[in-house]
């Protein structure tokens, strides 16, 4: 029970110095406001405000429709300093979405609230204005959260520098990994863990983790080893390893629109060498694709509006494909 109430204690500690930096950043603040940025109630602001006046800070209430607490004067607390978890979460602060699944959402909010009173009072009302105007969202469209279970552990095994063991879907067949976790990447609303297995360093998809174990093995991180810089070449390289053949094709209109949202890269392509095509409107080039396999699936997603001119090994299976998907649904 003393546990409990120690973590209650820091709990309301904490939320007293935000409320305190909210009303030096903001200036009067309704209680019905503060409650639903601390998800409390009501009353635990009315009593938190106490609180506050019992420690000598200068708050006072203003009753009426636009009434609220606020500072007295120029009342400014210098109770800025940051710890080491904050200074970390502040890292992700152009991401909130990252910084919550990776289960410092607090820490980033309490880090930030930390840098705007450190402000002078001009810098501070103009980042928290922009605050307030521009949101940045890093998931696509659609995501589902199959990545957020393990995206704590995971985020725990990397600062703690803990061994891990994974179950795991490559697109060949399941195998078991022991490995040390270097980082995670979040690409364009997926989430990717940077491991070294053995010597080698490789890339997993988060959300291809079937299981995970955290061992309490420790590992020492390569000394040379830089996360940004292994990302930027490995995407790179990867990206090149997809692109294999090269096809000439033909689109409408609208086959370029559909193409320009699933494959931007081809499409800029198609529009560098775009020549004129027999059929009216239509246009032709000869651009970069990716293996067969993978080609014919996102072609024939272009319907009608898109036709595959060479190679005849990619035109014969576009055709078998779409003559299966008409058979199956006939």
């Amino acid at each position: 029970m003393s546990g409990f109430n120690a973590g209650a204690k820091k709990m309301q500690a904490s939320r007293l110095l935000s409320i305190l930096m909210l009303l030096q950043l903001r200036g009067r603040v309704s209680a019905e406001t503060l409650a639903e940025e601390f998800e409390v109630s009501v009353r635990t602001i009315y009593r938190d405000i106490d609180q506050l006046s019992a420690a000598g800070v200068p708050v006072y209430g203003e009753r009426g429709r636009s009434g609220g607490f606020q500072l007295a004067g120029n009342y400014r607390t210098q109770l800025t300093g940051m710890t080491p978890a904050q200074a970390d979460a502040l890292m992700l602060a152009g991401a909130g979405q990252a910084a919550e699944a990776l289960g410092i959402g607090g820490e980033l909010a309490e880090a930030r609230l930390k840098l705007l009173a450190s402000l002078p009072p001009d810098a501070a009302a103009q980042a928290d204005r922009t605050a307030s105007r521009f949101h940045l969202d890093t998931e696509n469209w659609y995501a589902t959260d199959a990545a957020a279970r393990w995206l704590s552990p995971l985020a725990e095994a990397v600062w703690q520098a803990r061994r891990i063991e994974i179950d795991y879907r490559s697109w060949k067949a399941p195998v078991s990994r022991r490995l040390d976790p270097l980082g995670l990447v979040l690409k364009a609303g997926t989430w990717y863990l940077v491991a070294r297995d053995g010597r080698a360093i490789r890339t997993y998809r988060v959300a291809n983790i079937d299981a995970l174990h955290v061992t309490q093995g420790g590992f020492r991180r390569p000394a040379k080893f830089n996360l940004a810089r292994y990302w930027a070449k490995s995407a790179k390289a990867f990206e090149a390893s997809l692109v294999t053949e090269t096809a000439d094709v033909a689109l409408s209109p609208l086959g370029l629109t559909w193409l320009r949202d699933v494959n931007p890269r081809a499409a800029a392509a198609f529009e560098r060498g775009a020549g004129a095509h027999t059929k009216p409107g239509w246009q032709r080039a000869r651009i970069p694709l990716e293996a067969s396999r993978f080609a014919r699936l996102q072609w024939l997603g272009l319907g009608s509006e898109a036709e595959v001119l060479t190679p005849p090994a990619l035109r014969r299976q576009i055709a078998a494909e779409a003559k299966a998907a008409a058979a199956q649904h006939a």
